[in-house]
C-alpha cells in the first residue's frame, strides 16, 4: 500500500478516531507500525472477554464457535462438540488469550493481506515483543489463496497457526461463475426488484445511517453480534478515504434497500460490508441483489473474489472454492503454559474440528 493511498488515509483516522467510534463492539486501542517500509494497523487489548472476535481470541474461538454450533445441524457430534468446546473455552480464558495485540489488524471480518509476505516480519515481532512483554500477538486471515507464502513464514518465526474458519473464494469470475444458471438468475433477480443500481460518488449522512443499519441487520442480527459491529462513521470514513467503495441498490423513493462495500488489494475483492433490509419477503431476492453488487463489479474488474465464510452451498453454486484461514499466535516470550494452550488448540481443530468442516462442505 502507498503511504499516500486511501489504506493510510484510513488508517490516519482510525488511530486518530480510536477503534469503538468506529467499531462499536471493540475496546482496542490502535497506533499504525511500520513493517518493511509499509504503515500497519497495531491493535491492542488487555484482556477483557467479550466484544467481537475482530480483535478477541476468546471470542473467535469459545463464543463465536458456541453460537455456529446453534446454526450448524453437526448430528451426533454436537453433544462432544459442546463439551469440547466448553474445554477450550476454560483454556484460552487460563491462557489469557485476550491479552493481545494484533499486527495489521483492520478491525474487518477479512484483513486481505496485500503484497504482505512476512517481509519485515521478525523485526515487526521483536518490536511488538519488546513493547508488550506481556502481550499475546496475532496476525489474522492467514490463508494460501491470498497471501501464498505467509503461512509459511509466519511459522518459521515461531508464530503457532491455528485454523479459524473456511473461506469461500473465486478465483475466476468469468471462467467460474459466468457460464453458471445462477449467473443469469442472479442478473433476471435484480431487473425484477425494480431497484436502480448506484456508485455511491456522494454519501449523505442519512445513507450512512441506512447502510450501517442494513449491515447490522444481517451481519449482526441474522448471524451473530460478535461480528464487527460498524458504526455509520466507520461507513463515512471508509467512503471518504477510498478505503472502501459503495454500491447500493436504491428503490425508487431512495431508500437504500442492499449495499456492499468493497475492499480491493493486491488484485483481490472482498466485501466486509454487506447488507439488505431483512424485514423485506423473501421473494424479492435482496440478498442475491446484494451479493450481484459485489460480484459483478469484481467480475467487470477482472478482480479475484475473497467471499469470506458463511453461505457456503449459496457461494459454491456461484463457483466459489473453499480453503482453510487461520489465525497466527507468537507466545515464545510469555509463561509456556500460555503457548501450550494455544498449541493444544490448535491440535485439537486441525484434528477434529476442520476434517468435519471439510467434509460437511462448511
Amino acid at each position: 500500500m502507498s503511504g499516500q493511498g486511501p489504506e493510510a488515509a484510513m488508517l490516519a483516522e482510525l488511530c486518530a478516531a480510536g477503534a469503538p467510534a468506529l467499531v462499536a463492539n471493540v475496546a482496542s486501542s490502535v497506533f499504525a507500525l511500520e513493517v518493511a517500509g509499509e504503515p500497519m494497523p497495531v491493535t491492542v487489548d488487555s484482556g477483557a472477554l467479550g466484544g467481537s472476535y475482530v480483535s478477541s481470541p476468546h471470542s473467535a474461538y469459545a463464543l463465536y464457535a458456541r453460537a455456529e454450533l446453534d446454526l450448524v445441524d453437526v448430528g451426533a457430534l454436537a453433544a462432544p462438540a459442546r463439551v469440547a468446546l466448553a474445554g477450550v473455552d476454560r483454556l484460552l480464558r487460563a491462557a489469557a488469550v485476550n491479552r493481545a495485540v494484533h499486527l495489521n489488524n483492520w478491525l474487518l471480518s477479512t484483513n486481505l493481506q496485500g503484497a504482505w509476505r512476512g517481509q519485515g516480519l521478525s523485526a515487526a515481532r521483536h518490536t511488538l515483543t519488546t513493547r508488550f512483554p506481556g502481550h499475546l500477538l496475532g496476525v489474522r486471515s492467514v490463508d494460501d489463496w491470498s497471501a501464498p507464502g505467509l503461512r509459511a513464514a509466519l511459522e518459521a518465526d515461531g508464530w503457532i497457526l491455528v485454523p479459524s474458519r473456511r473461506i469461500w473464494v473465486v478465483e475466476d469470475l468469468a471462467r467460474q461463475w459466468r457460464p453458471r444458471g445462477n449467473f443469469g438468475h442472479d442478473r433476471r433477480a435484480v431487473a425484477r426488484s425494480g431497484l436502480t443500481l448506484e456508485d455511491l460518488t456522494t454519501l449523505t449522512p442519512g445513507d450512512a445511517q441506512r447502510i450501517a443499519h442494513l449491515y447490522a441487520l444481517l451481519y449482526v442480527g441474522r448471524y451473530s453480534p460478535l461480528n464487527p459491529l460498524l458504526t455509520p462513521a466507520f461507513i463515512e470514513v471508509s467512503w471518504r478515504t477510498g478505503f472502501l467503495s459503495y454500491r447500493v441498490a436504491r428503490a425508487p423513493d431512495g431508500q437504500i434497500m442492499a449495499v456492499a462495500g468493497m475492499w480491493v488489494r493486491g488484485g483481490v475483492m472482498t466485501p466486509p460490508v454487506v447488507g439488505y433490509d431483512t424485514a423485506r419477503p423473501q421473494r424479492e431476492a435482496l440478498y442475491r441483489v446484494a451479493c450481484w453488487l459485489f460480484m459483478e463489479r469484481a467480475l467487470a474488474l477482472g478482480l479475484r473474489l475473497h467471499g469470506s465464510s458463511g453461505a457456503a452451498h449459496f457461494k459454491r453454486q456461484r463457483g466459489a472454492q473453499g480453503f482453510t484461514e487461520y489465525n497466527a499466535y507468537f507466545a515464545a516470550h510469555l509463561p509456556p503454559a500460555r503457548g501450550l494452550a494455544l498449541r493444544a488448540l490448535a491440535k485439537l481443530l486441525k484434528s477434529a474440528a476442520l476434517p468435519v468442516m471439510i467434509r460437511r462442505g462448511l
